[in-house]
């Protein structure tokens, strides 16, 4: 694998112009799973210990931070981040930070799971960012308040070391903790400020949980479905067809580019668990003039088996929640919608339950990992 770039040291002082045009990122390989910590999901920043300039909720705002020059309050610059005032030492003769001041934040995951990686932005935090950042995640059950998760008795398993940082950048970590969190404390050290916190990762849902819902959805990302592959996301990323809730506006779905060949779009899911489905909903709110026209949904039991249609290919109407009740359950691990010939949908459900087989094996592996 690629060595992750790193970014450290100060970004130029903001000239005027497009304040992202010096903006430091890079293609990281665990962007393709879900952000754990994504507020559609219920994530939280439940505590910090200081948020004298900027605050703690704006790092997991959806949206890419924003800049104005001339935002200013009454205690000063006016940021899209979470910025901590400046530490100072105990005195006169020692007026420095110690090596082991920090400030820190508490993060409630929306979905608990297995983090793969990490970003830690600084856009626009130029030479106001933290000299490093380090990560640490515990799972905790239940609701716990930021007192009892601070609590002594409280493990923390370290997911990013403390390292340096560079200001206004993208910089990623890759986490390899074969564990399922439900919290982060992201440190920053020994100040400053950290625009946005993304926590990209593979949700493990609670057995016991799903088995009191008994039948639910099965695809969706809270329950532990996921995107595995998609033909297009020239617009908007496949797995917002998994979030929570229904779509609020034409960029919270999946749309295509506009296909000029014969061919047609797709995406491929991990459900859950193997589960048997018993319906299926495809919606395709606020996609009016570039909703897909047509659909089919297969399934697949197993990485190899063979994949099957459930929903033969049906006519779409724009802008509609469509539902269909199948004949008979089907069974299977994997799903796959098939839209003709390109477009979009916002939202696909599938509503089913698990079968004692995949019951037996989440079980399993949420024990694994410490759930």
């Amino acid at each position: 694998m690629t060595a992750i770039p790193s970014f450290t040291g100060d970004a130029n002082p903001y000239g005027g112009g497009d304040p992202y045009a010096d903006y430091r990122t890079a293609d990281f390989p665990f962007t393709h799973h879900a952000d754990l910590a994504d507020r559609r999901l219920g994530a939280g920043v439940i505590a910090a210990d200081d948020e004298f300039f900027a605050q703690r909720e704006n790092l997991l705002v959806p949206e890419r931070a924003e800049f104005d020059p001339e935002h200013f309050g009454h205690k000063g610059k006016i940021m899209d981040g979470w910025e901590t005032r400046r530490r100072r030492g105990a005195s006169a003769e020692h007026p420095w930070p110690t090596a082991d001041d920090h400030d820190w934040a508490l993060i409630r995951l929306g979905a608990p799971g297995v983090v793969r990686g990490i970003v830690v932005d600084t856009a626009h935090f130029r030479g106001n960012y933290p000299q490093a950042v380090s990560v640490e995640g515990t799972s905790v059950a239940g609701s716990p308040s930021p007192e009892e998760l601070l609590a002594d008795d409280v493990k923390w398993t370290t997911l990013v070391p403390r390292t340096p940082v560079g200001g206004h950048a993208a910089n990623g970590f890759a986490v390899d903790v074969e564990q399922r969190f439900t919290h982060l404390r992201v440190n920053q050290h020994p100040d400053g400020g950290i625009a946005r916190l993304r926590v990209y990762g593979e949700v493990v849902p609670d057995p016991k949980w799903l088995a009191a819902l008994g039948t639910f959805d099965v695809v969706a990302l809270e329950n532990g479905g996921g995107v595995e592959d998609a033909s297009d996301r020239f617009y908007s990323p496949a797995t917002n067809t998994i979030q929570p809730g229904r779509s609020r506006k034409m960029d919270d779905g999946w749309e295509t580019r506009r296909r000029r060949d014969q061919g047609n779009d797709w995406i491929r899911y991990r459900l859950a668990e193997q589960s048997e489905i018993r319906a299926i909903e495809i919606d395709t709110a606020y996609l009016k003039g570039n909703s897909a026209g047509w659909a089919s949904v297969s399934v697949t039991d197993g990485e190899d088996g063979e994949w099957r249609e459930i929903l033969p290919r049906t006519r779409l109407q724009p802008d509609t929640n469509h539902r269909f009740v199948l004949p008979e359950p089907a069974v299977g691990t994997h799903a796959r919608v098939d839209i003709y010939p390109d477009g979009g949908i916002s939202r696909l459900r599938l509503h089913g339950s698990l079968t004692a087989e995949g019951a037996a094996r989440l079980a399993a592996r949420h024990q694994e990992l410490g759930g």
